[in-house]
Order: structure tokens, then sequence, then C-alpha cells
């Protein structure tokens, strides 16, 4: 049989596969039913009465089953649409009242509650539903929560609508954040990033929902003409936990114009009532099974109430015979509470007893004390004056701290004057530079002097040992010529007379090396002397080195010392510098203080209805040509004139602002980073 099935199933497409198990499923049930039904006698030739049977019934569940596809598919098409048309429609009522009424929406304006209404039914479109402890859940906040993934700028959104308190329902959360993205301006933007990412949408909808179709699309290029609207609405939490989305279709209805043919208007004003009543019915059907629901919610919470009174009444009953048992043991533990008393009386009649034995010992105990009373309360004297004292250290340290304060006043002072000791000592640098230089070329010529007066010394050396070598020689000279006249005296005491004249010639000889030696003694003494004169010379330029060198020690001082001094001065201009900065950056953070006080004070937000021509172009407001508040002057000026956005002092994200402030903001900026 199942050859059969298969040959039989060539011409089937491939999508019906599933139809197809499940109608051979209730070909084999029916199959079995009629063997039990028919006898053996009944039933002639059985394979070729299953061949036909098969086939007709199979080709007629076919045609039922891809019937009932096929008008499920159509019926989700027509929905599609007829979600589209209201949206359009919507959208472009939303759009021309809010453009004739001229101001910023509030959240009780009709056409914008029931352009929410709709857009909440396009997004309920097609959800899958999710099974909880409750029950099914439908929430079309679950596919809105991947917008903060996907797109971090929603992220402001999602904490918001969870930081509120108030709301208890997934559905409110996503009323919500429709709210606030359209008071952004960006839920076309949100929802077209949505609708790129399909693969993520079809965990949340199934594949013939309008968010997965082409519809989804179209819608998302109109609601980019909500960006036109100002909207300030109110997000309250039992306000949107409890709306019932209903669509009010009287809002788009239109009287019925004359034209040549009458009967046609009354047609086309019929037709449009059913399609209201229809709507009307399947929206009223929605909301019945939604309360069906809730009532099946109350039920089981009622169920669950009553199983909790039944506990309830268990516990009272256990604790009234808890009481009972209580009374039966408060009445026993009176019966010994009363023996005890009569047994404490008789305890007291003998403690009274002892208690006048040591009264006796215990007011000798009080005089004792009396005594160390006194004693404590001359060391409490003493402790107040030594807090009088402490006191008076306080108010010594507070003077001394006043006067700390007075030194750092004084101190800012003596910097201003360190500055122009800083300058006086830089011109004394410059003077002992030049000094040491001066220095520096009287030492050279000094050293030039010593140095010729070296040679000199040298040369007056050598001729000094010449000179002591001539004496030598001299006396050796006059020692042998005594051993001479000596041995001549002896020799020629007997030529005395012959001798004598040779005496006379050696006297005149002997007196004129006498003269000799004289002359000789004063050269002596006065190379002598001139020695002496030399060395005081030496002695003198010794003592000019040693002060030279003492000169050299000093300059070396005075050089650590202004290296010093340019150390501190460094320091001193470092700390000027960072003393500069931080004034400057007072200054600037001053200005800022100023330009925010001028700005909260002079620039007065303009109102929507005063302004129709833009402050900078001066062209008209349109319907494509919207305003845009300045956030820093508060002026109104079109898209063209404000599509700047800066960080001001008074708002903490980058926001809108015109083209003068924000060429101002830029100067300033450069400035205060230069």
């Amino acid at each position: 049989m199942q050859s059969a099935g298969q040959r039989r199933g060539k011409h089937i497409i491939n999508p019906f596969s599933a139809i197809e198990e499940t109608v051979l499923l209730g070909w084999e049930g029916r199959r079995c039913k009629l063997k039990e039904c028919k006898s053996r006698k009944t039933v002639l030739n059985t394979k070729r009465w299953r061949t036909v049977t098969f086939s007709s019934w199979y080709a007629e569940t076919h045609f039922k089953v891809c019937g009932a596809v096929y008008a499920a598919r159509h019926h989700a098409m027509e929905e599609r649409a007829n979600l589209m048309n209201m949206m359009k429609l919507s959208i472009k009522t939303l759009i021309q009242s809010a453009l004739s009424l001229g101001r910023t929406l509030d959240s009780d304006f009709p056409p914008l509650q029931q352009f929410f209404v709709v857009l909440e039914h396009c997004l309920k479109h097609g959800l899958k539903a999710k099974k909880t402890f409750i029950g099914q859940n439908k929430s079309f906040f679950g596919p809105l929560e991947l917008v903060e993934k996907l797109c971090p700028e929603a992220s402001d959104i999602a904490t918001s609508v969870k930081n509120l308190p108030e709301l208890k329902t997934a559905v409110g959360r996503g009323r919500a954040w429709l709210y606030l993205a359209l008071m952004q301006k960006k839920l076309a933007d949100y929802l077209k990033v949505l609708l790129d990412h399909k693969h993520l949408l079809s965990e949340f909808y199934e594949p013939d929902a309008l968010m997965m179709e082409e519809e989804g699309a179209v819608i998302v290029g109109l609601l980019v003409g909500l960006n036109v609207i100002d909207a300030n609405l109110c997000l309250k939490g039992e306000d949107l936990d409890s709306q019932v989305g209903v669509i009010d279709f009287s809002l788009y209805l239109k009287e019925t114009q004359d034209s040549d043919g009458k009967q046609d208007g009354d047609i086309t004003a019929v037709l449009d009532q059913k399609h209201y009543v229809e709507e009307l019915n399947r929206h009223l059907s929605c909301t019945v099974t939604d309360l069906q629901n809730k009532i099946d919610c109350l039920e089981k919470t009622n169920s669950k109430l009553q199983e909790e009174l039944a506990a309830a009444t268990d516990r009272i009953g256990s604790l009234q015979e808890e009481q009972q048992q209580l009374k039966q043991q408060n009445e026993l533990i009176r019966e010994r509470s009363e023996k005890s008393v009569e047994v404490t009386k008789e305890d007291t009649k003998v403690e009274l007893d002892t208690y006048r034995q040591s009264r006796q010992g215990l007011d000798e105990m009080y005089s004792d004390v009396w005594k160390q009373l006194k004693e404590e309360k001359k060391i409490r004297l003493e402790l107040e004056k030594e807090l009088e004292l402490q006191i008076g250290m306080k108010t010594e340290m507070e003077i001394a701290m006043k006067l700390l304060e007075k030194d750092t006043h004084e101190k800012q002072d003596t910097l201003v004057a360190l500055r122009q000791q800083l300058e006086e000592v830089k011109a004394i640098n410059l003077q002992m530079f030049h000094k040491s230089q001066n220095a520096e070329c009287s030492l050279q010529q000094k050293t030039e002097a010593i140095s010729s007066f070296e040679g000199k010394t040298n040369e007056m050396m050598s001729a000094m040992k010449q000179m002591e070598e001539r004496l030598q020689h001299a006396e050796k000279a006059r020692q042998a010529a005594e051993e001479r006249c000596n041995k001549m005296k002896q020799e020629l005491a007997s030529r005395l007379d012959t001798c004598r004249q040779q005496m006379s010639q050696l006297d005149s000889k002997c007196s004129t090396l006498e003269k000799e030696l004289k002359s000789e003694k004063e050269q002596r003494q006065t190379l002598q002397r001139e020695l002496h004169r030399e060395k005081d010379a030496t002695s003198l330029l010794k003592t000019e080195l040693e002060q030279m060198e003492g000169l050299k020690k000093e300059l070396r001082k005075l050089q650590d010392e202004k290296q010093q001094l340019e150390k501190v001065c460094e320091e001193q201009e470092q700390a000027l510098q960072e003393m500069g900065l931080h004034l400057s950056q007072s200054k600037l953070k001053m200005e800022d203080i100023k330009e925010v006080n001028k700005a909260l004070k002079g620039h007065t937000w303009l109102k929507d209805d005063e302004a129709t021509h833009c402050k900078q172009c001066e062209k008209e407001f349109s319907i494509s040509r919207r305003k845009h508040h300045c956030r820093n002057c508060g002026d109104i000026f079109c898209n063209a004139c404000s599509s700047n956005e800066l960080a001001l002092p008074s708002y903490p994200k980058p926001v809108r602002v015109c083209d003068t402030c924000h060429t101002l903001l830029l100067q300033r900026c450069s400035s205060n980073s230069s």
C-alpha cells in the first residue's frame, strides 16, 4: 500500500509533505475500522478496492487541507493589509491634527492614543505565545528588548523603562518604550534596526506575521513622518498596564459627499459601516478572550485563596487547643507561685535580721567611702585644672592656626619678593661671571709672571753656585798661599833681607787680593740681598697663589650656590607655573559658571507659538521645515541651521546647537585647550 501511496503522491508539491503525513495517518485509521465492520464475504477483490478508495479519499482530504491552508494564508494577508491601511490612516490623521494644533502633544490627545493602539495591534500580529507557569502569554515587549542589543543608543530607554516601579506587566513596559521612542523621534530608526535582523525576530513572530513581511518595512517608512511631531507624554504605570487596545473608527469615517449618483455613496457608507462593525466585533472578541483569560486566572487565585482559608481555619483550631493547654499550665503555675510566696516571706524575715547586723558594718564602710570621695573630688579639681590648661592650649593652637594663615599670606607676598630677588640674583650671577672671567685673565698673567720669576731664580741660583765655587777655590788658594808663606818664613828666615823686598811685593799683592776679597764679599752680600728680595717676592707670589686658590674655592662655592639658586629658581618657577595653571583653570571654570548663569538668566526658551520663521536664515516653518530649539541660546531654528551637536555644561550628553553657538563654543574650547 505504501508503494501505491508513493506513486499517487508524486504529483504533490513538497511544501505539503506534512499534510501528506496527516492524511496517511487518517487513512490508516479508517482502513482499520472498515476491516472491523465489513466481513470477508462482502469484500471482494480487496487490492482493487483499496487503491480506489485510498486515491479518492486522499484527493478529497488533500484538497480540503490545501483549501484550509490557502484560506488561513489569505486571511493573514487580509489582516496585514487592513492593519497597514489603518496605520496609514492613523499616521495621516495624527500629523494633520498635530500641525493644525501647533503645539506639543499630550498623552490625552485622541489621535495619538489611537495611533498607539493601531501600532500595538501591528506589533502583536503573528506573535508566538510563550508558555509560563500561569499560562500562555503574548507580549510585544520581547522583540523591543532586542533593540538595546542591536542599537546601543536605545540603552537609555530600556534602563528608564526598567526603573519605572509602577509598571507591573510586560504590556505596560512595551507601551512605555513606544512612548519614549516617539518622544526621542527615533521610533522609525529602532524598528528599522529590528526589521534588518529578521533572523532574530523569527524567535518571536510567525513566518506570516506583519513584522516578517514587506508590510512591516512600509509601516517603518510611514513612521518617519512622525519626526515632525513634538510630544510630551506622561508615563503612569496604572494607565499603561490597564489600557485596552480598542480602535475607534469614528475618527477615520468621513461624511459622504453629494455626487452624481447617491446610490454609490450609500453603498460605500454601508460598506464602511459594515467594515467598521466587523472590526469592532473582532476587537470585542479579542477583549472577550482577554477577559476570559483574566477570569480563569482569577478563578485559579480564588481556589488558592480558598485552600489558604481552609489551612487558616485548621491553624485557628490548633491555636485554640494550645490556648486551653496554656490556661491549665497557668493555673498550675499560679498555685506554685502562691506556695513560693509563703516561703519567700519566711526568708525575708531571716534576711531582715541579717540586714540589721550587716548595717553596722555598712556604716563603717560608708565612712571609708566618704573619705575616698573627698580624695576623688580633689583629683577631679586637678583634672579640671588640667582640662582648663588644655582648653587654653587649644585656643593657643587656634591662634597659631590663624597666625599660620597669616604666614601663608605673607609667604605669598614673599613669593613676589623672591621673584625680585631672583632677578637680582641673576644680575649678581652675571656680575660674578664677569668677575670670574677677569680673575681668570689675571690668574693667567700672574702664572706667566711666576714662570718668568722662576726662570730668573733658577738663573740666580746657578750664578750663586758658580760664585760659591769661586769662593771655595779662592779659599783653597789662600790656604795654599798661607801654607807657602809659612814654609817660606821657615825656609827664608835666613833670607829675610832678600825676601823683604819680596814681602813688600807680597803685601802689595795681599792688599790687592784683600781688595778683591772685599769686592767679592760685597758682591756676595749684594747677591744675598737680591736672593732675600727674590725669596720675599716668591713668598708674596705664594701668598697670592694661596689667595687665588681660596678665590677658586670661593668661586666653586659661589657656582654651587648659583646652581642651588638656579634649582630653587626653577622649582619656584614651576610652582608659579602650576599656580598660574590652577588660577587659569579656576578662571575658566568661573567663566563657564558665569556663562551657565548667563544662559540660565539671560537666554529665554522661546515657545513654539512665538516663532514662525528661522532666526538665522529667516525661512518660514512648514511641514517639511520643522522647528528646533537651540539648547544653548533657547531660540528656534530650522534643521539646516541647527544640525550640529555639542556637549554643554547643563547637559551630560551632546545636544542640538545652532551654527552661531557651535562656532562660539568651538572657539572657546580651542582657547581653553591652548
